[in-house]
């Protein structure tokens, strides 16, 4: 199969882009390089042993997407293309808003114009729909809402799509909300190279043990979880990776199906912090500082409905999240 991954550099993406031709197929990234490098593309030949078709384009430009798209006429798209960190969407809205949905109306268009015979398309959602939710663990039918812009671009883009399979059923849409990703490939090759300060705890704790960063700033010890830190559902990248190839590969008998995407394992912040001391055999620093705006206490995944229609469930444990993380870092101090 012909599949367009849209910010197939990114963090998810490259591993994505690794599963999907472990799996034989056809493989094209368009990316922009705003959150991602082109080195990347050289790690990927390194993994596969094989060449990466690249386009590198500004999904927010409809023209140029929809010149793409019909030239490449994919038999799938994975919708990656997206800014996404919560406390960067809280002070530029605008411009989160303006990116993540120009990204997705553009690329919908593209293929609705392009007259594809399968308009096979697989969204990059998240647990942040959720908002604040009433209890946990959290199940595909609990009520939306969001906290943050982020989160609203997100579930702006899943309205969007519910309304595009009802105006028309030929599309088969599958959205995939995440909860947080984490770790990095075996090879240590490709993982999580955020620009600037990171926004997600792994890499700010990875940084923080290869000596890059001096602590790691805690965001309250006041939630109602067993530590008073946030409570997670981490999930391995490689994990997330395999489940968008289930993804692309089912044949749904609806226009739109919604799946989580975790372990249904809830870790605190601190917990998070020793399980990466014993893999990296280092002390982590850190300092309790406010809340930070957007946040939630705890959310992790009832990820029962991707087990059982999917055939996908996470492997991975929080070992293996930590020690893939840290070989990552220690063999890209400094990212790519």
């Amino acid at each position: 199969m012909k599949v367009l991954v849209t910010g197939g550099a990114g963090y998810i993406g490259s591993h994505t882009v690794v599963e999907l031709m472990a799996h034989g197929h056809e493989t094209i990234i368009a990316d922009n390089f705003v959150n991602s490098s082109p080195e990347v593309l050289a790690r990927l030949k390194q993994i596969t042993g094989r060449e990466v078709e690249l386009h590198q384009i500004d999904l927010t430009n409809l023209d140029a997407t929809t010149k793409l798209i019909a030239k490449l006429k994919p038999e799938a798209t994975i919708h990656f293309a997206a800014l996404k960190a919560v406390g960067e969407s809280v002070a530029e809205p605008l411009r989160y808003y303006r990116n993540n949905l120009y990204c997705l109306l553009n690329v919908t268009q593209a293929i609705k114009a392009a007259t594809l015979p399968t308009k096979h398309f697989v969204f990059s959602s998240s647990a942040t729909v959720y908002g604040n939710p009433e209890h946990v663990p959290i199940t595909e039918n609990m009520p939306l809402s969001t906290t943050n812009p982020y989160g609203a671009t997100k579930l702006i883009g899943e309205m969007i799509l519910r309304d595009l399979a009802i105006a028309d059923p030929s599309w088969q849409l599958t959205i995939l909300r995440y909860f947080n990703p984490v770790g990095a490939h075996l090879s240590g090759l490709i993982g999580e190279s955020p620009a600037g300060l990171p926004s997600n705890i792994m890499p700010y704790v990875s940084q923080v043990a290869v000596g890059k960063l001096k602590q790691l700033p805690v965001f309250g010890d006041d939630y109602d979880t067993p530590d008073g830190t946030g409570v997670r559902d981490y999930l391995h990248v490689v994990d997330l990776a395999k489940a968008h190839v289930k993804a692309v590969e089912a044949n749904n008998d609806k226009p739109v199906v919604t799946y989580n995407l975790g372990t249904g394992q809830g870790y605190s912040v601190l917990e998070l912090v020793k399980a990466f001391e014993e893999a990296s055999r280092k002390t982590i620093p850190y300092q309790i500082v406010d809340r930070r705006p957007g946040d939630i206490g705890t959310c992790y995944a009832d990820p029962t409905k991707a087990n059982v229609e999917l055939g996908w469930k996470a492997t991975k444990t929080l070992k293996d999240m930590c020690e893939d993380a840290w070989r990552w870092q220690q063999k890209n101090p400094y990212g790519y």
